[in-house]
C-alpha cells in the first residue's frame, strides 16, 4: 500500500477521494464524541473541568501521531529518496505543531483548577513542549535554507533525531514523579477510565486522527501541485 502510494500519480488519485471521506468521518466522530462527553455527568473529583479531556487528550494523541508520520516520511526520503515522502513530511509539520499547541493550551486550562497553576515544569508537559519546539524547529530549518534539497535533508535528520522524544512523552509519567496523572487508557491492566468517559474520548480521538489524516492528504496534494508548478515555471524560463 505504502509502496503503491509512493507513486505521485497513484497518490493523487487516492487522495482525491480519500481526503474528503476522512474529513467527513472526522466531523462525525468529533461531534459525536463531544456531544456524548459534554452530556456525561461531572467527575466526582474534577467536576465540570473533566470535559476539557475530550479536546486535550485527542489533540495530544494526534500530535504524537503527526510526529510519528513526520519521522517515517523523513526516513523514507533519506533512505529511498522519494520526493513524495519529503512533500508528506513538509505537509505534516505545521499540522503537528497546531495539534501540539492545542494540547498545551487546553492542558494549561485543565491544569489551572487542578494544580493551581497554568504551567509547571512537569516531565509530561515539558516533553510535549519539546515536541512543539521540534515541529517549529523543523519548519524554521526548512525555511532558513534556500536550497530545497539541502533543506529537506537537514530537516529530515532533525525529524529523525526528535523521534526519541515520543517514548519520553509516553513513559514520562512512569519514569519520573510528576504532577500529571498516570496512564489511564493504554496500560497493561486495561483502561481505568469510566466507560461514560472512555467511549466519547475514543470517538473524539479517532475523529482527531481522521482530521489529521484528511488535512495531511490535502496539504501533501497542495505541496505536490506547488512543486509541479515550480518545475513547469523553471522549464519555461530555460527555453
Amino acid at each position: 500500500m505504502i509502496a503503491a502510494l509512493a507513486n505521485p500519480h497513484r497518490f493523487m488519485a487516492f487522495s482525491r477521494w480519500a481526503a474528503p471521506i476522512l474529513g467527513a468521518l472526522a466531523a462525525i466522530l468529533i461531534c459525536a464524541g463531544l456531544a456524548l462527553g459534554f452530556a456525561a455527568p461531572p467527575d466526582y473529583q474534577q467536576g465540570e473541568t473533566v470535559r476539557i479531556m475530550f479536546i486535550h487528550v485527542p489533540a495530544a494523541w494526534a500530535a504524537m501521531i503527526a510526529y510519528g508520520c513526520l519521522g517515517i516520511a523523513s526516513f523514507s526520503y533519506l533512505v529511498f529518496r522519494h520526493a513524495l515522502a519529503d512533500a508528506a513530511a513538509k505537509a505534516a509539520a505545521p499540522l503537528g505543531a497546531a495539534f501540539t499547541l492545542m494540547a498545551l493550551v487546553t492542558g494549561s486550562f485543565w491544569g489551572r483548577p487542578m494544580w493551581g497553576a497554568w504551567w509547571v515544569w512537569d516531565a509530561r508537559l515539558t516533553s510535549v513542549l519539546a515536541l512543539f519546539l521540534l515541529f517549529v524547529g523543523y519548519i524554521a530549518l526548512r525555511a532558513a535554507i534556500d536550497d530545497e534539497a539541502k533543506a529537506a535533508r537537514a530537516a529530515a535528520i532533525l525529524a529523525l533525531v526528535g523521534l526519541i522524544n515520543l517514548p519520553i512523552i509516553k513513559f514520562s509519567v512512569d519514569w519520573w514523579n510528576t504532577l500529571h496523572q498516570g496512564e489511564s487508557i493504554f496500560r497493561a491492566g486495561g483502561p481505568t477510565l469510566a466507560p461514560v468517559y472512555l467511549a466519547p474520548l475514543a470517538l473524539a480521538g479517532f475523529g482527531y486522527i481522521a482530521a489529521f489524516a484528511s488535512l495531511w492528504l490535502v496539504r501533501t496534494r497542495a505541496e505536490v501541485w506547488r512543486r509541479r508548478s515550480a518545475n513547469l515555471a523553471l522549464q519555461a524560463a530555460t527555453r
